[in-house]
């Protein structure tokens, strides 16, 4: 039986002054009496939207105050990397030491370990200095000699590589223009490496080919001529090319696709063929044989052409009806649109599967899905052959009103445009039923984007020759309307 201390603890009540039996008015103003619990007792209640583990680091059942700094009394996996006083200091001294790079013969002072004394300084290794040949009167005479060089510029130059460890542009700004020739950085470098390749060449052993280092002046003054012109570019150059980039790459990316789909096409057409020539020649062959021989052959369809069909070939028993089913690589828009040519011809969906039935609508689905997807291929040739038959007589429209054709512009979409043109013709005339179109040459394209003026600025399809072109459009109408 419950008392009512259980039932006070239950109800979370203080006791002492009830301690006997619960009454009915406790229970009423067990409400009041928490309340008044609440308000004597001050508790903090943790804030909507933080974590549990959050609001223990600020405030823990035992009431404590958080710490202040982080403490790790628990020996856990981590162990301390530097353990400090196992073993005695090293000692170190204040002691002076040289270069040997240099050769001032400067002595510096810096701290460094008692062990470590007297031996040479570690970060001279790190000074690497360049091998300058030396030639002697001699050999400046015999294989040496330039009428464009005296040989007091010679050594001037080579004083000059020696100090500055060939840092040409150093050197070039060094170089004594007042008592010497004005040099170039690439006539300095010239000069220097063809004196090396010849030392090279004359010291070297006999029977031997040593490598020779070439240095092409020519190439380096275009290379930085090049530049020049590229740096000094207009913004309207800039944008300009960028806009003709853009083109050519689209250009390029749909003249891939159109490749790509002639030869999906080529393909079809070929597996049409060899499926007809297969049928015929299975034909002629089940008309000499027996009809129980011609029942249990099936002709032997290819993969590329129509659909294929898997052979039953396990052990068991089998329905014939199987067969007639659809394989999983048939998509959703296949078989809706061999149903729907079924229904338009009064074929029924799901015929008798005898033998013949199976074989022969089996077929008929194979020739109906290679039907859809030549039609889908004709359909896309003419699509591309008429946006290319707008694009050709947006060219012309363009060339005829006087626009100056540029050869980024109109030479290259002139020649795109006849590829892609003939591609288109050859597409078409190999489709069974296509109609024969003419369409001009690549030859009269080339010829009439020969005639024109080459203007890279002024290139038409360009956002300059379009103001050009519109404000030529309004000068012409304003004429026009002046004549009487």
């Amino acid at each position: 039986m419950t008392t009512g201390a259980d039932v006070r603890d239950i109800l979370e009540l203080t006791g002492g002054e009830n301690d006997g039996p619960i009454s009915k008015k406790d229970l009423i103003n067990s409400d009041k009496k928490k309340s008044k619990k609440s308000t004597e007792t001050l508790t903090f209640k943790r804030p909507e939207g933080m974590h549990r583990e959050v609001y223990a680091l600020l405030y823990s059942d035992k009431k404590d105050a958080p710490p202040l700094l982080p403490s790790d009394t628990t020996q856990g996996y981590r162990t301390v990397k530097a353990k400090l006083g196992c073993k005695k200091v090293r000692p170190w001294k204040w002691m002076p030491f040289t270069n040997p790079a240099r050769r001032d013969g400067a002595i510096f002072h810096h701290w460094r370990r008692v062990a470590e004394e007297g031996k040479d300084y570690p970060f001279a290794r790190f000074n690497k200095t360049v091998q300058i040949p030396v030639y002697s009167e001699q050999e400046y005479q015999v294989h040496l000699h330039d009428d464009g060089w005296t040989k007091a510029e010679t050594d001037h130059l080579f004083d000059l590589c020696k100090r500055f460890d060939l840092r040409f542009v150093v050197v070039h700004d060094r170089y004594d223009h007042q008592q010497y020739r004005k040099r170039s950085v690439e006539d300095l470098k010239e000069r220097y490496y063809s004196i090396c390749g010849k030392l090279t060449k004359v010291r070297a052993a006999s029977g031997t080919e040593p490598k020779i280092y070439i240095f092409d002046a020519g190439h380096e003054r275009r290379r930085k001529e090049q530049l020049e012109k590229l740096f000094n570019r207009t913004p309207e150059q800039v944008a300009e090319e960028e806009y003709l980039i853009q083109e050519l790459r689209k250009i390029e990316t749909r003249k891939k696709e159109r490749e790509k789909k002639a030869q999906d096409l080529q393909k079809l057409i070929k597996a049409a063929d060899t499926t007809t020539e297969l049928r015929r020649a299975e034909k002629r062959v089940s008309k000499k044989k027996l009809p129980q021989k011609r029942e249990t052959e099936k002709p032997a369809v290819p993969e590329t052409a129509g659909i294929k069909f898997p052979d039953f070939k396990s052990a068991g028993v089998t329905l014939r009806s199987q067969r007639m089913k659809l394989p999983s690589s048939v998509g959703q828009k296949k078989i809706k649109a061999i149903e729907q040519i079924l229904m338009e011809q009064g074929v029924d969906l799901n015929p008798m599967p005898t033998e013949e039935i199976v074989q022969m609508f089996n077929e008929l689905r194979s020739d109906l899905v290679l039907l859809y997807e030549l039609k889908q291929a004709h359909s896309n040739c003419e699509y591309e052959q008429q946006m290319l038959r707008h694009r050709y007589e947006a060219l012309l429209k363009a060339g005829s009103g006087g626009v100056c054709g540029g050869i980024t512009a109109a030479a290259l979409a002139a020649t795109t445009l006849s590829g892609e043109l003939n591609a288109t013709n050859s597409t078409t005339a190999s489709t069974p039923g296509g109609e024969a179109q003419s369409w001009p040459s690549a030859d009269d394209i080339k010829v009439e984007a020969k005639e024109q003026i080459i203007d890279v600025v002024g290139a038409p399809l360009t956002p300059n020759s379009r103001k050009r072109r519109e404000s030529a459009s309004s000068s012409s109408s304003i004429k026009k309307v002046k004549k009487p």
